[in-house]
């Protein structure tokens, strides 16, 4: 039994996990999202918790991409799935790539890994400090305080010929920190049924903290109720002319 095992030994089988999110569909949104926001004339993409690539495989067909994770083994699968896109090593609250984007990308509620108010201002910073003057963030929250669910008991299952996965979890909330032991069961054709268990920590951030973070970032930026995933929106932010 390991901790954070999604990203290291169950890595090979995220896409399974997740089989059950449009990613297609998600990046249609994002990209009318990006239509009607961003100013700047560039094509240049990057996608910050790129995890898989699942999202890159479809805003590659619009845009030059440009991945980072924290977790080289969740990376290695994006590299093995696409050769011709660049993928790095970095964490979002610091990453430095001595190059300015179009658009930034940050889904699937990964900000929350920031985990406190302070890293979540650094990183907010730092994205606005990788865009284009007129250039798009796009970040995609995890639930605040009001809307997540403590006590709520989840199950997802995949099954093929090969492989059968559950997952179950019930979660928690300490302070301000949302905790979740995701307990994985394994079943492969010939195999010891594996488990694993894998613990998530994320903030709960309250959306007009981090609308003050964005602006103080210099972003012209705003909360979309509606976004991709039920109770979490979007935050779009534009990059200003007066900042660097």
């Amino acid at each position: 039994m390991k901790k954070q095992a999604l990203y290291k030994d169950l890595a090979k089988y995220y896409d399974l996990i997740y089989s059950w999110k449009d990613y297609k569909k998600e990046v249609e949104i994002i990209e009318k999202v990006i239509s009607k926001y961003k100013k700047s004339r560039g094509k240049e993409l990057l996608e910050v918790a790129c995890g898989s690539g699942h999202h890159i495989e479809y805003f590659k067909k619009n845009f030059s991409c440009t991945g980072i994770d924290i977790n080289q083994g969740i990376l290695n699968v994006a590299k093995t799935k696409f050769k011709n896109i660049t993928f790095k090593k970095a964490d979002m609250i610091n990453f430095k790539l001595n190059k300015k984007f179009d658009v930034i990308t940050c889904l699937f509620s990964s900000i929350g890994y920031v985990k406190t108010y302070p890293n979540l201002r650094k990183t907010i910073h730092n994205f606005a400090r990788h865009l284009k003057t007129n250039g798009l963030v796009i970040i995609e929250p995890w639930f605040t305080k009001n809307t997540f669910k403590s006590g709520f008991k989840h199950m997802t299952t995949y099954e093929d010929d090969k492989i059968a996965i559950a997952r179950l979890n019930v979660s928690k909330v300490k302070g301000t920190i949302s905790i979740l032991d995701m307990h994985y069961l394994v079943a492969e054709k010939f195999k010891d049924v594996k488990h694993f268990i894998d613990h998530h920590e994320m903030g709960l951030f309250e959306i007009d903290k981090t609308l003050q973070f964005m602006k103080e970032a210099g972003l012209k930026a705003r909360f979309l109720k509606n976004g991709l995933m039920k109770d979490r929106g979007l935050y779009v932010g534009v990059k200003q002319k007066l900042f660097k």
